[in-house]
């Protein structure tokens, strides 16, 4: 029995020692690691003493050595223990001087390319080999674990990637395609990737649940002086082009850059990915139970704009912006400052079609629309932080937008029976001129003890947003018997409406933490807020031709608001090595006045408490694979819009009706994430997902004159739950075999909703399944080629027509090359694949194949100069589609999109950062 304790005890162990092999001389402190040869996860590691190394009980497997040290070369090597074999001698390891590495001299070093660092997974530039004046956008494309798809979209380890930062530093506000379609990937000595805390969270080391993925490109010290940029000009068949400029010019610590574009291709716009930050449009019940109003978009009894593009129409887009930022006083001053100003013009068709579910049948409508939009917005923005001792710190924001917007649409619509006859037709006219004025200032105090996770912040901030819209609704609708003759005189209205909100919001926050022991904390905090706004929306008929000054009173309403919100929290936050335990609560007392300057009977003061419980759990199995599962609780207060005693009759057939006697509603979310990701085998997995259940649900209540089709509909509260849920999964690893990035990725979506139709409950679900496969290779200076595709399948239902089946298939493909061939010569193309089945409702399928090429020739030593000859939809295919539905109502636009076009452009990248420009130290 002594014996066999020996053998079972007996532990596998290694041993050797690290020098340099030119001088000799022993490299102390050296990392050596040992890592499972199957997945890459880190087993032990330690530091070289005196030259020397030794790290035991280890179990029996296969394994690879790791060491690394600062300035050489990684060493790599992979080795067994086994019974016959507990002790692994590596004898002298001898390592390479980057500088001194000759060109024979074969590295395995992928894995040297990676470093994992706590919780950030660190790449090194160099290890990457992308073409001559290749952007960030390229280098990324070749770090294992990213992927980034024709439009700059970064996906991460299976993640959305919401910042890209430049040292650590914000480039333009929130957009990153400005920092990855720009700045050159030759300046860059670190990509690192993360996921970054709130302020709040990242002050007080208390995981809050609040985390973005992001991207910190770090720039080689030599690139920190000088300027670069570049210069594109294109222009090409049916009056198609598109303008660039971006210069760049860094000194130090200072950066400061321009750009502009103009162009009508869809491929140059605005991007500005940091919206607004208040919130939509008009006046809502903030989450804490308060009202509070919010401009950024000036919402009207009209059609309004949020000033994007996607997809829909002709666009022509035009922008301009500046960026400066600078550190000073041994980094503890820093500015960060941004400017950005532009327009955008759209103009289109567009042609929708609806199904509307009645209790037994259905209405049909088709309605044909041509609009003109045009947006134009300029913002500045200003960071100011500084350190004002070393455990102290003030970070003071502040920014201005103007915005303006219009919009004229004509449309053409018919409704008709379920049998197909004429119901009814309506021929209107809306235009709407929408201005925007948003300021917003914070100052956000943080401030650490002597008691290690002792902290106390102080957040206080003012928001004012004031908004004006004015326009004209002119509409002429006739209606029709089963035998389709006209019944009764057409309705026939003209005019003119204005909304006005305005509204200042102060509010401040105090969070104190407080450490209970060496692993458990509490978080307490306090705020207060004060808001004072209103809401005034008039509509007017003509006294005479052109003169709209007699109100109507049944359209028109204003509300006043004064408000006082606290809000209180108390939450635990437990932490050990591998856990993460965050749990409590915040509870809101509202106090307000609600004033209706038109029906004092709809006056009144509310008083409720607010609660909003929630729990976070994350588990980290390793630094690079962990699961989290979280709930959170939450009320939620009907809008304005739902609650103002105001009829809209934007469309005259389908009325809108507030219901101030509305309640709020609860919504349970529970949700799971799981990410994993090996090194050596770049091979990543998250899964993800949510499904959240709601009480007491805000829904639409419609009520349908069938004889003439005019539809009002009124929010209410239903005594039944809604469901929405959502779940994706993505595998990628690195196939040994050819080299190539494989990826497999799976989503479902969807809810189960309610809603009333003519007094008769209506239950509909909408689920929708897809999956993908993705294969990519690159081969340096020689060709690309990547290729996804996958089925989907949508489950469409209602209760009140149990026989007609809308449950549809589709198909979704896309894929591309680039070849690079002798003489700086290159020829690429790409494309994608729609096809969407007919269903019940729809009795047409859908299929479109986009197909875009280019060819082109690089000049200049540096090859700095590109000619490009390209051509887009060459099949013109591109056809404007979508396809969606929601609370009874089926609904499939079609619209004007870019068609085939051919362009010649030219583009220059010129560089002068590094050795060539003077430096004073």
């Amino acid at each position: 029995m002594s014996t066999f304790s020996v053998f079972a005890q007996n532990s596998y162990s290694i041993k050797g020692s690290v020098a340099d092999t030119a001088a000799n001389s022993k490299l102390t402190n050296a990392t050596v690691a040992v890592l499972n040869a199957k997945d890459s996860i880190l087993q032990k590691f330690t530091r070289v003493n005196e030259g020397q190394f030794a790290i035991n009980n280890l179990k029996k497997g296969k394994f690879i050595l790791l060491v690394t040290y600062s300035g050489y070369a990684d060493f790599v090597e992979r080795f067994t223990l086994d019974s016959a074999h507990t002790t692994h001698d590596f004898g002298r390891i001898k390592m390479i001087l980057k500088t001194q590495l000759l060109q024979e001299v074969i590295i395995k070093a992928k894995v040297a390319a990676v470093k994992i660092k706590g919780d950030t997974t660190e790449f090194n530039a160099a290890a990457f080999t992308v073409q001559p004046n290749a952007k960030v956008e390229d280098l990324l494309k070749e770090l294992p674990g990213i992927q980034v798809d024709k439009d700059g979209k970064i996906t991460a380890q299976g993640q959305t990637v919401s910042k890209v930062l430049v040292d650590g530093e914000e480039f333009f506000g929130d957009d990153p395609t400005l920092v990855t379609k720009n700045l050159r990937a030759d300046m860059v000595d670190k990509v690192q990737l993360y996921d970054k805390k709130s302020d709040q969270a990242a002050f007080t080391g208390i995981d809050d649940g609040v985390k973005n993925k992001t991207i910190n490109i770090k720039l080689k010290e030599d690139k920190k002086n000088g300027y670069f940029g570049k210069l594109d000009a294109e222009g090409g068949t049916g009056k198609y082009y598109q303008e660039q400029l971006m210069f760049n010019r860094f000194k130090g610590k200072q950066k400061f850059s321009v750009y502009g574009t103009i162009g009508n291709t869809g491929k140059v716009g605005l991007g500005w990915r940091d919206e607004n930050k208040y919130g939509g449009t008009g006046l809502e019940f903030a989450d804490d139970g308060g009202l509070y109003f919010n401009g950024g978009g000036g919402e009207s009894d009209l059609d309004t704009w949020n000033g994007r593009f996607e997809g829909e129409g002709i666009p022509l887009a035009r922008t301009a912006g500046a960026h400066y930022d600078t550190k000073w006083g041994s980094d503890k001053q820093s500015l960060n400052a941004n400017y950005k100003i532009g327009s955008l013009d759209v103009d289109g068709t567009k042609n929708t079609q609806t199904q509307n579910t009645l209790p037994g049948n259905f209405i049909n409508s088709n309605s044909d629309q041509t609009f003109h939009k045009y947006s134009f917005r300029q913002k500045l923005d200003l960071t100011y932080q500084v350190k004002l001792d070393t455990t102290t710190n003030l970070k003071i924001m502040t920014d201005g937008t103007d915005k303006d917007s219009k919009i004229n649409t004509n449309y053409n619509a018919t409704s008709l029976r379920q049998n197909g006859t004429k119901l009814n037709t309506n021929n209107r006219t809306v235009t709407n001129d929408v201005t925007d004025k948003i300021f917003h200032a914070s100052a956000f105090y943080t401030k650490k003890f002597k008691k290690v996770g002792r902290t106390l912040s102080v957040n206080v901030s003012e928001a004012y947003n004031e908004s004006s819209a004015k326009g004209f609704l002119k509409s002429n609708t006739t209606f029709y018997d089963t035998l389709e003759k006209v019944t009764g005189t057409p309705q026939v209205i003209d005019q003119r409406k204005t909304t006005e909100t305005k509204n200042n919001v102060l509010s401040s926050n105090i969070t104190y933490t407080e450490p209970l022991s060496k692993k458990f904390s509490a978080v307490i905090n306090y705020g207060i807020s004060v808001d004072n706004g209103s809401s005034d929306r008039r509509s007017y008929n003509q006294s005479a031709p052109g003169v709209y000054n007699v109100q109507i009173d049944s359209l028109s309403n204003n509300y006043k608001l004064n408000q006082l919100t606290n809000q209180a929290g108390l939450n635990f936050n437990y932490k050990s090595k591998k856990s993460t335990f965050n749990f409590g609560t915040k509870a809101a007392t509202v106090n307000f006045k609600q004033i209706d300057l038109f029906n004092d009977a709809n006056s009144r003061t509310r008083n409720f408490v607010n609660w909003f419980p929630q729990a976070t759990y994350q588990y980290r199995f390793s630094q690079n694979q962990s699961v989290r599962v979280s709930y959170n609780g939450n009320t939620a207060q009907p809008t304005i819009d739902q609650i103002q005693p105001v009829r809209v009759n934007t469309d005259p057939l389908n009325v809108t009706v507030g219901n101030p006697n509305l309640k709020p509603s609860f919504t349970n979310r529970f949700s799971l994430w799981y990410n994993s990701y090996k090194v050596i085998s770049e091979e990543s997995l998250y899964i993800g997902g949510s499904y959240s259940n709601t009480t007491n649900p805000i829904v639409s209540n419609v009520t349908t004159d069938t004889t003439s089709g005019k539809s009002i509909f009124q929010s209410s509260n239903l005594n039944k739950q809604t469901v929405n849920m959502y779940a994706n999964f993505y595998y990628g690893r690195k196939i040994p075999i050819g080299d190539i990035n494989a990826g497999l990725g799976g989503d479902a979506n969807g809810n189960t909703y309610y809603n009333l139709s003519n007094g008769k409950l209506n239950k509909t679900t909408s689920y929708t399944y897809s999956a993908n496969i993705s294969l990519s290779k690159y081969k340096q200076k020689k060709y690309d080629v990547y290729i996804s595709a996958g089925p989907t399948y949508t489950l469409n239902s209602s209760s009140l027509l149990p026989n007609v089946n809308n449950n549809g298939r589709g198909f979704n493909a896309n894929g591309g090359f680039n070849l690079y061939l002798p003489a700086h010569f290159s020829i690429g193309s790409d494309g994608s694949y729609q096809y969407n089945a007919k269903t019940q409702s729809f009795p047409e399928d859908f299929k479109r194949t986009i197909l875009n090429a280019n060819i082109a020739k690089s000049f200049m030593k540096d090859e700095s100069i590109k000619v490009t000859l390209s051509g887009n939809d060459l099949l013109n295919q591109n056809k404007g589609y979508n396809r969606s539905g929601s609370a009874g109502i089926l609904t499939q636009d079609r619209y004007t999109a870019i068609r085939r076009y051919f362009m010649l452009g030219i583009s220059w990248d010129f560089n002068h950062v590094g050795g060539g420009v003077a430096t004073k130290k």
